[in-house]
């Protein structure tokens, strides 16, 4: 439920705090007191786009804030946790909604938030009806919804759109392989080039670094021939060379060293200096007979490089793509030389995906048939209590000629208000108060089905009076048993029977006008039902005791 509103400096309100408690809440005041600032405020919270001209005057920003303790906490969080918010602590959500007169903000949770997540959240908070909410009754799909919760259709239902969207997207599929056709002899020689070119390639991409390196060897071999076998001359070239010199060293610091040990710390790199260059030079020696100098070692690694190289500039850019190149190319190929066996799988699969959409739409149209003139029966109740003592309505099932996403048929509510007349849909109806009266009939019917933990009636009981009025109050009463009703009126037979009264007042402080809103209990309520009533008087005050009675 809705525990806490807070508005500040949102039109008239400059600032409001509203506990709200179960049951029926009734909220009433004289035109232009400020009750649509309410309802405003709820849409706000609910991501209804908002402007600046919303602000107070004098005023940088406005600011609503609610605060719900909810029921249904998985379903709320189930949807934070996939925008990437932290779940509901305690079951306690809180959404802020701040208009600025350059930017708007909101926030769930303290955490910033979109509209659009404000929208989706607000589904499953909030169902608010005014004298022209009246859409999504009269849309054939949010219809068809309402007789599946009423039918308890609802798991069914989502097995049936789970096949239906596999049974598609096979049928796609196999429409796009015959629609793809056989592109003839061409495609299949193109192909086939493609594939064996590849594959005569053997393509290996760990062999690129190393090939590039020998190429490079070979190609400077020469090069690399004279500057190592120089390397050694200078090592091991005669009596000149290097090592023989460093051994003349190493037999002159034995010699010093037995005559001086002393200096055994200063002479002991000779050995190391000679241990190193003894491997340094038996190491070249090794690379100078390994380097290879034949032309023909040479050309086969250019060539090989070349291959890699076409491969790359036509399947390319890299050796993982020309792979990748040649998987899709042998899948294609599979798929043209093998299209009749293809063709089979395909329409054994859509066959298959098809008997599973049968299967589960007649589970459901079965739940449906039954349960549609109960609904009807459910729903023409709450009309006759709601003064319609001849009207007649109709839940019609409509079937398709194929199988839709919501499945076999769909659902149209019909309405008679006068006997002797036909039946026609809702959205034909033009009377804002029959209709009015109709929603809240359909919401009775389908009190308990209905997850939605608050509602907010708007004034819907415009253009009714007398016992209409009366009986449009105590269906909300009955609402309000299952769910927190908010109901703003006019009328005081409606708000007679709420659980919880609040009254919407303009005062002026300071020179400026101000909405008020505070709880009537006891006389003062009986005052302001007195005033509904639209007189003084002992006549007047025995009707508002005989209302709350």
């Amino acid at each position: 439920m809705l525990s806490l509103l807070k508005i500040k400096n949102l039109a008239l309100v400059d600032e409001l705090e509203w506990q709200l408690e179960t049951g029926l809440i009734g909220v009433t005041g004289e035109t232009g007191a400020g009750k649509s600032v309410i309802v405003g405020a709820l849409k706000l919270v609910l991501g209804e786009r908002a402007d600046k001209g919303l602000i107070r005057t004098g005023e940088v920003s406005c600011r609503v804030e609610a605060v719900f303790d909810l029921t249904n906490a998985p379903v709320v969080n189930a949807i934070l946790e996939e925008a990437g918010l932290e779940p509901c602590d305690a079951g306690q959500l809180i959404v802020k909604r701040v208009i600025g007169q350059t930017s708007n903000k909101q926030f769930i949770n303290n955490s910033p938030a979109t509209l659009t997540l404000l929208k989706s959240l607000g589904d499953h908070l909030v169902d608010l009806h005014g004298p022209h909410d009246h859409q999504g009754l009269l849309s054939t799909d949010r219809q068809l919804a309402m007789l599946d919760a009423y039918a308890g259709a609802v798991a069914v239902g989502k097995d049936y759109r789970t096949a239906w969207q596999e049974w598609r997207q096979k049928s796609e599929a196999l429409y796009a392989f015959q629609a793809a056709g056989m592109e003839g002899e061409r495609e299949l020689d193109l192909l086939r080039h493609q594939l064996e070119e590849i594959d005569a390639a053997r393509p290996d991409v760990s062999e690129e670094e190393e090939l590039e390196s020998s190429y490079q060897r070979a190609s400077n071999s020469s090069h690399l021939a004279e500057l190592a076998g120089g390397a050694c001359g200078l090592l091991s070239g005669g009596d000149d060379g290097l090592l023989d010199q460093l051994g003349y060293l190493q037999k002159m610091s034995r010699d010093l060293e037995r005559v001086d040990p002393s200096l055994r710390d200063t002479l002991e790199g000779v050995d190391k200096a000679v241990l190193e260059l003894q491997e340094m030079e038996r190491g070249l020696s090794d690379y100078l007979g390994d380097l290879s100098t034949d032309p023909a070692e040479l050309d086969r690694l250019g060539e090989r490089i070349n291959t890699l190289e076409t491969l790359k500039r036509k399947y390319g850019p890299q050796l993982e793509d020309v792979l990748r190149h040649r998987e899709q190319v042998a899948q294609r190929l599979d798929s043209v030389e093998n299209r009749t066996e293809h063709m089979e799988q395909l329409q054994a699969e859509v066959d298959a995906a098809r008997v599973r959409v049968d299967d589960r739409g007649r589970m459901l149209s079965e739940q449906r048939r039954k349960s549609a003139p109960r609904l009807a029966k459910n729903i023409s109740g709450h009309l006759k209590e709601l003064g319609f003592k001849q009207a007649a309505f109709e839940v019609r099932l409509i079937a398709h000629t194929k199988p839709e996403a919501g499945g076999f048929e769909e659902v149209e509510f019909e309405f008679g208000p006068n006997l002797g007349e036909p039946l026609k849909p809702l959205r034909q109806i033009g009377s804002s108060g029959e209709i009015s009266r109709v929603m809240l009939s359909v919401k009775s019917a389908l009190a308990e089905q209905d997850a939605t933990p608050l509602m907010v009636f708007d004034e819907i009981d415009a253009n009714v009076g007398g016992e209409i009025a009366r009986a449009v109050g105590e269906k909300m009463a009955r609402l309000g048993q299952r769910h927190q009703v908010v109901a703003i009126t006019h009328f005081p037979q409606v708000s007679a029977v709420a659980d919880h009264h609040f009254v919407v007042s303009k005062e002026v402080e300071d020179g400026r006008t101000c909405s008020r809103l505070v709880p009537v209990t006891g006389e003062e309520r009986i005052v302001e039902l007195v005033r509904m009533l639209g007189g003084g008087g002992k006549q007047a005050r025995a009707m508002a005791e005989s209302l709350l009675r």
